[in-house]
Order: structure tokens, then sequence, then C-alpha cells
């Protein structure tokens, strides 16, 4: 995602380029850091790192949502929008990330949810006429999946596509809107 090749990761790393490349693989379709905003490269650095510490060897999307709350990014201002606490909904989702097996996760896979996720996501960006997936484009994503554990925090914090979709589609608070 920055650049570096899988030798440098894996001399970084202390392993070999192939060891560094199953550990964090990518979705199948491969994402070129270019098609993403820089706020949604940050928080999929927070991403792998929370799989990592927690020793998953997946990216399910507990691990985007927790990414995506991680700091201020457009995701964390339409949450807001829409009533909800970005910071209550990191931590809820932070409760759910359970500790893994493996001291040392092989290969980091995405789910099927979180494929479709980001799917959703670059869908989402294209009808918007951005260049760029960005943070906001992921949660709107993560929503209409519906099903996972980011869907059940979201749920939980009654918030929907449809909901996110709404607050997206609002003008921002404190602005006159022209009517013509």
């Amino acid at each position: 995602m920055h650049g570096r090749s899988w030798t440098d990761i894996g001399t970084a790393l202390g392993v070999t380029r192939q060891a560094a490349q199953q550990r964090f693989h990518a979705p199948h379709k491969r994402y070129d850091p270019e098609t993403m905003s820089e706020d949604l490269r940050q928080a999929m650095t927070h991403v792998k790192r929370a799989a990592v510490q927690h020793r998953n060897n997946y990216i399910g999307t507990e691990h985007l949502l927790w990414g995506l709350t991680a700091e201020d990014n457009s995701a964390t201002r339409l949450l807001g929008a829409a009533g909800a606490s970005p910071g209550a909904l990191h931590r809820t989702v932070g409760d759910r990330l359970s500790m893994g097996a493996s001291q040392a996760a092989e290969r980091i896979a995405w789910t099927p949810y979180s494929r479709k996720a980001i799917a959703l996501a670059e869908e989402q960006a294209e009808e918007a006429g951005s260049a760029h997936i960005d943070c906001d484009h992921l949660l709107l994503g993560l929503a209409r999946i519906g099903r996972g554990v980011a869907a059940a925090v979201l749920d939980e914090a009654g918030l929907d596509a449809g909901t996110l979709r709404e607050a997206a589609a609002a003008p921002p608070a404190g602005r006159a809107v022209r009517r013509g």
C-alpha cells in the first residue's frame, strides 16, 4: 500500500518475501493505493494493526470498522452527522475483537464480507464521481452488506445503510440550503 516491495517488507520483518506476502495478503482484487484517499490508506494501517495485534489471520468487517473509527476522517464525520458517536462505536467494536490462537498469522486474508464491503465502497466512489475510495464509502459498503460484526455494531447503534445514505446526502449543518 505504501509503495514498498515484498522483499523490503520481508527484510524489515526478518522473513522471506514470500512469507511477508502470505502474511499480509490483500483482497482478491488488488486495490492500488492510488485508488484510495489518504485517509483510507491511514485507516487501513489501523485495520492491519488490529488484525496483527489480535493475532487474527483474517481481516473481518470488525477490523474494517475499527480502523475507520480510529481517527477523524470522512467516515467518523458521517457517523457524527447520522447522530452516532464514532468513539463509542470504536470502543464497542474493539470489545468484539477476539484474540486469535496463532502466535503469528502466516497469512492475513480478507473475509468474503470484507471483500464485498471494499467492492461496494468502490462502486459508491464511482457513483459519487470520486477518483478515490474514501472512508465514508467503505463505511457505506459495510452498512450495505448488513452482515458481520460491523453490521451488528452499526445496527445496535441504530444505523443502517439508509440512515447513513440520508446523512451523507444532507447538507452540512450550519450551511443554508439554496432553493431554486
